[in-house]
């Protein structure tokens, strides 16, 4: 390593490749690289590099401040850095890490975990610090979750570990949503025929803000009977893609196609009457023709008119309406919860539905984060009733 500073000096940029595709690196402020930063930036996938990158930097910000160099830094010292990050108070350093920012917090600080030790695997397999690298390449057993996800499970005999991953703790709860009918005035408020369109369908559909604005117009099939043949009823098919002019890309990843002008594949997710009818209103009376884009959503005022929206234009359009409506802090993820703890207490708390009607990974997610037990439902008295009874 050279002996160029790394502190606060460092700073993440942006790269448009000739493709189109936007990547992230580390650069020192003369302009050159983070060498080994940027090696293992090269190896992540889309949407992973960015936040890796952010997460990386801090990293490295650390390591000045502790006068420490990647190289030679131990196991037992990243591990005390993974304590310091996601700290809530002072410690040995007399003030939290992060000054001004929020500690990391379980979804945060795992994802670090990973960061870290593809950090130090890539820096291994450049022939630096082996050592520590031979440490990172761990197994354990799998637990029966390992073996649910995974294809042919039954054969599965060990899983990567990860040494600075924290435990697995309690580790949601409840998310907040919108405040009592917030939804119902936002869209009585809301002028736009777009903006509408949006709060129905972040509530009907349980999208999030990146998949929304990644959404083509051909990946809607909003009458029944698509030519697709993947669903009878209504339905959006959520799509990843690299190359979005907004930037905006779906979180999920599955495999798609579009053959003879049709999607196929995707993640597929039902259309309500009301998302069809708004968006029918939308197109017909906003929809600009000049737009060639192909995408759903495009700015309707200004210099940019035409061009698709991007996910900080939705969250700033419902954080104003939210303001003025004296609704609090509004966010289209909120729109995502509120779905979510309908869609499970229509269904009697079938975790399953939920997972598929709003596209999570696994229904574990759903049951840490939205499951709870309503304390006058018929089959909760019951169930207490009975055990009562069996003391009387």
């Amino acid at each position: 390593m050279t002996g160029k500073p790394i502190i606060g000096e460092l700073r993440v940029q942006e790269v448009v490749l000739p493709s189109g595709r936007v990547t992230y690196t580390i650069l020192y402020p003369d302009g050159t690289p983070h060498r080994l930063a940027d090696g293992f930036l090269r190896t992540c996938n889309g949407g992973t590099d960015r936040a890796y990158a952010y997460l990386l930097i801090d990293h490295l910000r650390w390591l000045e401040f502790e006068s420490l160099l990647p190289e030679a830094v131990t196991m037992p010292q990243l591990q005390r850095y993974m304590g310091a990050v996601g700290a809530e108070y002072a410690g040995p350093y007399g003030r939290p890490w992060r000054v001004g920012k929020r500690p990391y917090g379980q979804s945060s600080l795992e994802s670090a975990a990973a960061c870290l030790k593809g950090f130090y695997l890539f820096q291994g397999s450049q022939g630096i610090h082996q050592d520590l690298a031979s440490e990172f390449s761990l197994t354990r057993l799998p637990t029966k979750e390992d073996k649910r996800r995974k294809f042919l499970g039954h054969v599965v005999q060990d899983m990567p570990a990860n040494p600075l991953r924290p435990p697995r703790t309690v580790r949601r709860r409840h998310p907040k949503m919108l405040a009592e009918g917030a939804r119902k005035k936002l869209s009585a408020d809301l002028q736009s025929a777009r903006d509408r369109m949006i709060v129905t369908w972040l509530g009907d559909g349980g999208f999030r803000v990146g998949e929304m604005c990644g959404l083509h117009l051909v990946d809607l099939h909003l009458r029944s009977g698509a030519d697709c043949g993947e669903c009878v009823t209504p339905h959006v098919h959520i799509c990843h893609r690299e190359l979005n002019s907004n930037r905006s890309r779906a979180k999920t990843k599955y495999p798609w196609v579009i053959e003879g002008g049709v999607v196929r594949g995707g993640q597929v997710r039902r259309a309500s009457p009301a998302m069809v009818h708004t968006y029918f209103e939308y197109l017909t009376t906003e929809y600009p023709t000049s737009a060639r884009h192909g995408m759903l959503l495009v700015q309707l005022k200004g210099p940019r008119t035409g061009d698709p929206l991007t996910a900080d234009g939705v969250r700033q359009m419902m954080g104003r309406a939210g303001r003025r409506l004296g609704l609090g802090r509004t966010n289209p993820h909120a729109l995502r919860h509120e779905f979510a703890t309908a869609v499970l207490d229509a269904s009697n708390g079938n975790t399953v539905i939920v997972r598929d009607a709003g596209g999570w990974a696994s229904a574990k997610t759903v049951e840490e984060t939205y499951a709870h037990t309503n304390l006058h439902d018929p089959l909760f008295n019951a169930a207490l009733e009975q055990v009562w009874g069996e003391h009387e």
